[in-house]
């Protein structure tokens, strides 16, 4: 093959892959993923902007009481800005570090803000007592009913 077609068919090659890549990153959303955590098959995604926030509600396994943590979503990285619980149990937060506030709901809840930290493996298995709740934007997601009791559902930021 002559070195001319070579450079041909290189050329055209590029423009395809920089074609597919604008397309890629302009006509897709960026989303969070819900995976599953041992197959990595995709469960959902849901639209979801820079400065995005969604959360998880759950009731505690220990305190019996409702559990809700928020994240926001910076570029493709996770962050927990705030949880909201009614009662101490084991796994909840009993002492404020730096930068954190903790203030009180009209409904008695104990809301810490201020937490701030990036979550780079946010996951979370959906229990057989209670359900776990994704509240995104207007959409409120059983995660019991979207991918079943006991399973490992991971959390991350990209395109479908």
């Amino acid at each position: 093959m002559g070195t001319r077609k070579l450079w041909v068919k290189a050329t055209a090659a590029i423009a395809v892959l920089v074609a597919f890549t604008v397309f890629y990153f302009c006509f897709t959303d960026k989303c969070l993923l819900l995976r599953d955590g041992e197959t990595g098959r995709l469960l959902a995604a849901f639209p979801i902007e820079s400065g995005g926030e969604f959360s998880v509600t759950f009731i505690h396994s220990v305190n019996k009481t409702p559990v809700t943590d928020v994240y926001r979503v910076s570029g493709r990285d996770i962050y927990v800005v705030r949880t909201v619980y009614y009662g101490f149990g084991a796994g909840v937060q009993t002492e404020i570090e730096d930068g954190q506030t903790l203030s009180y709901g009209d409904d008695g809840s104990m809301i810490v803000t201020g937490i701030d930290k990036r979550m780079d493996k946010l996951s979370y298995i959906v229990g057989t007592v209670s359900d776990h709740v994704l509240e995104i934007g207007l959409n409120s997601v059983s995660l019991r009913d979207l991918c079943g009791q006991n399973t490992t559902v991971r959390f991350s930021v990209g395109r479908k």
